[in-house]
């Protein structure tokens, strides 16, 4: 098969389309012909060498796929050959084809094709263990997602609005704020503003009871400014640094929660696993797409030897929802 290889760490320009050998299917394994994978930030990271992959995973990127299940491990059950679905990865997502643990497959979600399948997964997963699993968001409450407009923003504004929350999203552009507010945002902070302030003045000084963030520790202070008593400050990523200084006074004031959580270092199956917010993810938001409350948003998509140049879009910054990699010959 073929797939990306990194021929050392740096930019885009050490990716290469290349022959290497197919994966194969251990116990409670399935191999998938991959149809379609997506970029996401990790990638980036991990390409420069600051996402390390966790031990017994693929050196190959990609976080997510979807495709035809072509071969059943030992022990796999409830799957069969020529099923159509999409899965969470812990890398291998850049090829033609993967191996990885069925209880992180997912069925197609309906209205949804497989094509576009591809880039769920990981949106997805990360949506469900970070807003509603550990974050709790409820109906009626209010949800705060920095960068509304990116792959992981366009389904939790989504998601969060179908069950009943009260949604806030931050974006830099005005068309980028209009998207939000399309996809069902309440609120569509400039992110150039003083978004404690428009936020509190947009909720009558509640603030956000669930804040999904991805800066990390530029937008730390901002965060506690926003949350409300009893919030919940979910942060999924580091693209503002990773040191900051707490006021602690300030967090016990609002009796408030913060929380970081990767999603690729979880372990397969067990407490906090894959496994545990895979099912959630298949009980509770496949429904939304079937009842066409949600659905993939798809900027922009690149044959899966392009990956380097589908890298450099990302980078270059302005894509509303995912990139996806399509493979040449699926």
């Amino acid at each position: 098969m073929k797939a990306i290889t990194l021929a050392e760490y740096g930019g885009p320009e050490n990716m290469a389309w290349e022959e290497v050998p197919d994966p194969a299917a251990g116990p409670g394994e399935v191999v998938i012909d991959v149809v379609a994978s997506a970029v996401n930030r990790a990638d980036l990271l991990q390409v420069q060498g600051n996402y390390p992959v966790p031990p017994g995973a693929s050196q190959i990127l990609g976080l997510e796929c979807s495709g035809r299940i072509a071969g059943l491990g030992e022990g796999v059950e409830g799957w069969a050959v020529g099923d159509e679905v999409c899965a969470l990865l812990a890398g291998g997502g850049y090829a033609q084809k993967v191996a990885v643990p069925a209880v992180q497959v997912l069925p197609l979600p309906e209205n949804v094709s497989l094509e576009d399948a591809g880039g769920l997964p990981e949106v997805a997963c990360t949506v469900w263990s970070n807003v509603f699993q550990e974050g709790a968001l409820a109906e009626g409450e209010t949800f705060l997602v920095q960068g509304g407009s990116s792959g992981i923003g366009t389904h939790a504004i989504q998601v969060a609005k179908a069950f009943g929350a009260r949604v806030a999203a931050t974006a830099g552009q005005a068309d980028r704020l209009q998207t939000c507010r399309d996809l069902g945002a309440d609120i569509a902070i400039d992110y150039h503003d003083d978004v404690p302030e428009q936020l509190k003045k947009a909720t009558d000084g509640h603030g956000a009871d669930v804040i999904l963030d991805n800066m990390g520790a530029k937008g730390l202070s901002a965060n506690l400014s926003s949350l409300a008593k009893d919030g919940r400050l979910m942060i999924i990523g580091m693209q503002g640094g990773v040191k900051a200084e707490l006021n602690i006074g300030a967090l016990l004031a609002k009796r408030g929660h913060i929380s970081a959580m990767g999603l690729r270092g979880r372990p397969v199956d067990g407490p906090h696993s894959k496994a545990e917010v895979v099912a959630g993810v298949r009980e509770h938001v496949w429904p939304l797409f079937a009842q066409k409350a949600v659905r993939p948003i798809v900027f922009e998509r690149f044959s899966m030897a392009d990956a380097a140049d589908a890298h450099r879009r990302l980078d270059e910054g302005g894509v509303v929802g995912k990139l996806l990699l399509v493979n040449p010959d699926a």
